[in-house]
């Protein structure tokens, strides 16, 4: 992933160019962090990682300091000055009810659960779509995948 040095480089590069003769707009690249566990040795890398796990599209799982775990979806997250004013919400995986857990309490990360969304890009849906059509089928449909 581009650090926010290289992002701004990026953004700087493309800023006086008119967005009618690019083709491509600026924007992050997906990771593939399915199965991810990051250090979290720093308060910086903490912060990088609950970012990283607010952008994924499946389930993490949080241990706390305790020792406890919270297994779910990453849905919220509200960044204060420090770590103790910073929280995440997490809706747990077979519950409804959602969980408010202050980063200072975060003692490790796993990306945990399958990406939804991994190899279902545009990209992937017009190849299909060129494939049905190059074996002769015909009044094709290619319908999106149900979320489990």
């Amino acid at each position: 992933m581009a650090t926010d040095l290289q992002e701004s480089a990026k953004l700087e590069q493309l800023s006086h160019l008119n967005p009618d003769e690019i083709e491509v707009a600026a924007g992050r690249e997906r990771e593939q962090l399915e199965g991810w566990v990051p250090e979290l040795a720093t308060e910086a890398e903490v912060r990088e990682a609950l970012e990283k796990a607010f952008d994924y599209r499946g389930d993490i799982t949080i241990t706390r300091k305790d020792g406890s775990k919270i297994e779910g979806y990453l849905f919220d997250r509200r960044s204060g000055f420090s770590l103790t004013d910073s929280f995440i919400r997490i809706i747990p995986t077979n519950e409804r009810t959602k969980v408010n857990v202050a980063y200072a309490d975060v003692a490790a990360i796993a990306f945990s659960g399958r990406d939804t969304a991994a190899g279902k890009t545009f990209e992937a849906w017009v190849a299909k779509y060129w494939a049905k059509k190059a074996a002769g089928e015909q009044n094709i449909q290619i319908e999106p995948e149900k979320l489990d």
